[in-house]
């Protein structure tokens, strides 16, 4: 065992590493004489500005006695109502044009980066959800005794495994997509599914036969059928195997949705990119991009673990 002085000079050491890479990045922005401002990024991830209440058409501003404002259009059409704001920039009776700014609404809300935050970790959920389905019932065609099946499942774990996912993101929209009449959500979270699903199936499959086949043979000598033993003997112990083989291969999907953004899903990356267009700070956009990915990336990990150990004390 390691002892106690060994372990704080490994920290040390850690410590120091960690100190040279990060002092090696500012001098490395120094050289190519970039400044760094952080400060413009802070808006894009919760902006606390008031945000601008904009008229959608040209009409006559009529405010009731509630404080209701609406806009009578010119040329007719349902009247645009606004309920929600603090402070009133037009006023009853002002004749209003189109983009003109009837009022202001004070308070916080997020930016662009966390809302794209949020759509990459809601695609990859939905995803990852998905994935262990068809996982689970391919990887189970895999190890069947039906023929049919083996071939079915050997041909989709090789032709999905032998592709490129961004191919495989246009072909699910640009064809299965304008057949199903798909929304780019959808299709992203199929595209990024079947996927994940074809190495989760290889996954599952080699956990099942990591399984010694005495297991089976005494589940059913006890009397039970294949489906029992499969669920109660075969797969409990398959999935302590699998367990960090499917951590790494979700870690994978998360850094993959990044893909999604090339069929105009705003995900983290793509809301990246607009930041970058319209705050001028790529560096600081970037490493915080990378730094949100690796949040999300690191509590998955941190989660599988958790799992791991508790299906390990279980035994």
């Amino acid at each position: 065992m390691q002892s106690q002085s060994s372990r704080w000079l490994g920290h040390g050491l850690y410590l120091l590493i960690m100190a040279v890479l990060i002092s090696g990045v500012y001098v490395s922005g120094q050289r190519i004489n970039y400044t760094w401002h952080w400060e413009r990024l802070w808006p894009y991830i919760v902006n606390t500005a008031p945000q601008d209440i904009i008229a959608d058409t040209d009409g006559t501003v009529v405010v009731d006695q509630q404080g209701k404002l609406s806009i009578t259009p010119d040329y007719g059409g349902d009247p645009q109502v606004v309920t929600d704001y603090t402070t009133l920039v037009a006023f009853d009776g002002d004749l209003i044009f189109q983009g003109d700014t009837l009022a202001r609404l004070e308070g916080w809300r997020f930016g662009p980066i966390a809302e794209g935050l949020w759509v990459t970790i809601k695609i990859s959920f939905i995803s990852l959800i998905f994935s262990i389905i068809l996982g689970l019932i391919f990887g189970l065609m895999r190890i069947s005794h039906r023929q049919v099946l083996r071939n079915l499942a050997v041909t989709y774990v090789e032709v999905i495994r032998g592709t490129p996912l961004l191919v495989q993101i246009f072909i699910v929209y640009f064809f299965i997509g304008t057949v199903f009449d798909l929304d780019r959500f959808t299709a992203g979270v199929a595209a990024l599914s079947i996927f994940t699903g074809a190495y989760v199936a290889e996954i599952v499959r080699a956990g099942i036969q990591a399984v010694p086949t005495g297991q089976m043979e005494a589940a059913r000598s006890l009397g039970m059928n294949y489906v029992q033993a499969m669920c109660y003997v075969v797969m409990p112990q398959a999935i302590k195997r699998t367990l960090p083989p499917l951590a790494g291969q979700f870690i994978n999907l998360i850094k993959d949705s990044s893909l999604v953004s090339v069929i105009s899903i705003t995900d983290l990356t793509k809301a990246g990119r607009e930041v970058v267009s319209g705050s001028f700070a790529p560096f600081e956009v970037w490493f915080t991009v990378a730094a949100l990915y690796l949040v999300v990336t690191g509590a998955l990990s941190w989660a599988i673990q958790i799992l791991e150990q508790r299906l390990s004390a279980s035994d």
